[in-house]
């Protein structure tokens, strides 16, 4: 666990279940400002399909939601920066409206075939897309431009790598395609000899 991000999430209620629950607690020393991230976290990001979005509304209820796109969809735009377009969807716009409210976000990527995930924490702004068309550009997807209002802009405050145990592995189309294709191709030739017969 990355230092910002223990100091971030042990707060003095945690470390007192911990104890409770233990009979010890973390030691919690003083961290810097934020947890850089390395290259190791930006390729990871740049290979996500998804993740999902933690905000907190203004009467304190969390909101998760779940973000899809093509393959690196959520861009790394400066160092500890990430921002990903939101498309046009059902027009109800609660990550958008709690972020005015409260700019906290988390973030959760996942691996589901190698069995890893990472969690981000950071501060999210919402720009609309008239106001940054160079923003816009950079983050949106050929073909799609029509489609997005706003680019989410995240600055990474800290982040951890996940224990892997608990994580059921879980395939794309694509992969399965990929990982299958071989055995349909033997099976193409294999039947094809059968005909011949």
């Amino acid at each position: 666990m990355t230092g910002r991000y223990l100091e971030n999430h042990f707060t003095p209620q945690v470390l007192e279940v911990q104890k409770h629950y233990y009979g010890r607690s973390q030691k919690i020393t003083p961290q810097p400002e934020r947890d850089l991230l390395t290259e190791e976290e930006v390729a990871f990001i740049a290979q996500r399909d998804s993740f999902y979005m933690g905000t907190v509304a203004s009467n304190g209820w969390p909101y998760l939601q779940h973000r899809g796109g093509s393959r690196g969809f959520l861009k790394v735009i400066e160092p500890n920066v990430l921002a990903f377009p939101d498309y046009r969807g059902n027009r109800q716009l609660l990550s958008t409206g709690n972020i005015a409210s409260n700019n906290r976000v988390a973030l959760f990527l996942i691996d589901y075939p190698r069995r890893e995930r990472l969690k981000l924490m950071g501060y999210a702004r919402v720009v609309d897309v008239k106001d940054a068309p160079e923003l816009a550009a950079q983050v949106t997807e050929p073909g799609m431009q029509e489609s997005v209002e706003r680019i989410f802009r995240l600055e990474v405050i800290s982040y951890n790598w996940n224990c892997s145990q608990y994580i059921t592995p879980r395939f794309t189309e694509e992969e399965v395609r990929e990982t299958t294709k071989p055995l349909l191709e033997r099976i193409a030739k294999l039947e094809a000899e059968l005909n011949k017969r």
